[in-house]
C-alpha cells in the first residue's frame, strides 16, 4: 500500500505493536512507503519494549489489544505506554485501537501516549499523518471521542473567557502543554528555569480548574490556544 505523501527532512523512525500480522504488515508498508523507518516490529510487549534501545524510534505505534496465540491470554498496551514514558520519555507513543471509548482514551493519556487514532474510522493518510505530527513533538487529542463529562471539564468552570485570567506567559506555558511538551522542553523553548515553569503551571491549574495534565491539554485545546511547533532537543 502507498500513500501520496513522501515527508521531507530527517528520517522519522517507527516502531509497531499490533498482535495481527496482516494488519502489522499492512502498517509497515504504509509507513516504509510515505518514506519512515521502520526499526521495530513486534506481536508481544516484552519483545518490543526489548527492543525500545537499540531501536531508538521517534514514535511508537501500539495497540492497545494485544492477543497472545495459543496462550489463550490478552496483553494490555497501556502497559506499554507507562513503560516508554518512564524509561523511553523521548519515544512518542501513537495508540492506534478499536476502542473509542472516552474513558479508553483518557486513560492512554494517563499513561502517557501522545496521539490516539480509532483503527475503525482513520484512512491510511491520516495515519501517515499522525506519525509525522508527533515525530514533530505534537500531540493529537481525538476531541469527538472525548467528552467533559468524562473529563470532568463540566466542573472545572474554565469557559473560553477563561483564558483572559492568565498572563501572556501562561498562555504560552499552557500552549506547549497543548503540544505535549514537558516541563524541560517549555522551559528550553521559553528560556525560562524548569522551576519557573512549574511555578506557571501552578498558577494555570489553580486558575482553570483541571485535574490532571491530560485535562488541561485538553481543556486547551477547547479554549482554542495556539500551540507552537516544537523544536528537537
Amino acid at each position: 500500500m502507498a500513500v501520496e505523501m513522501k515527508l521531507t527532512g530527517s528520517e522519522i523512525r517507527v516502531a509497531v505493536l499490533e498482535d495481527q500480522l496482516l494488519f502489522r504488515e499492512t502498517l509497515v508498508a504504509l509507513l516504509e512507503g510515505a518514506g519512515m523507518k521502520v526499526v521495530a516490529r513486534c506481536a508481544e510487549t516484552s519483545t518490543f519494549l526489548s527492543t525500545m534501545r537499540a531501536a531508538a524510534p521517534d514514535v511508537a505505534l501500539v495497540d492497545l489489544r494485544l492477543e497472545q496465540v495459543g496462550r489463550g491470554s490478552v496483553e494490555d498496551g497501556v502497559i506499554v505506554l507507562k513503560h516508554l514514558h518512564d524509561f523511553h520519555p523521548r519515544v512518542r507513543p501513537l495508540v492506534l485501537s478499536g476502542h473509542h471509548e472516552p474513558e479508553v482514551v483518557e486513560r492512554c493519556f494517563q499513561a502517557g501516549a501522545a496521539g490516539y487514532l480509532c483503527k475503525l474510522n482513520v484512512s491510511a493518510h491520516e495515519v501517515v499523518e499522525a506519525v509525522a505530527r508527533l515525530a514533530r513533538g505534537e500531540r493529537l487529542i481525538p476531541m469527538k471521542m472525548l467528552n467533559p463529562q468524562a473529563l470532568n471539564l463540566e466542573d472545572t468552570g474554565a469557559p473560553a473567557s477563561a483564558l483572559t485570567a492568565l498572563t501572556l506567559r501562561e498562555r504560552e506555558v499552557l500552549g506547549y502543554v497543548a503540544a505535549g511538551a514537558d516541563n524541560l522542553k517549555i522551559a528550553a523553548h521559553l528560556g525560562i528555569t524548569e522551576r519557573t515553569v512549574k511555578a506557571h503551571l501552578t498558577n494555570i491549574y489553580r486558575k482553570l480548574g483541571p485535574e490532571n495534565r491530560a485535562q488541561l491539554a485538553v481543556m486547551a485545546c477547547e479554549l482554542g490556544v495556539t500551540r507552537p511547533v516544537l523544536f528537537s532537543q
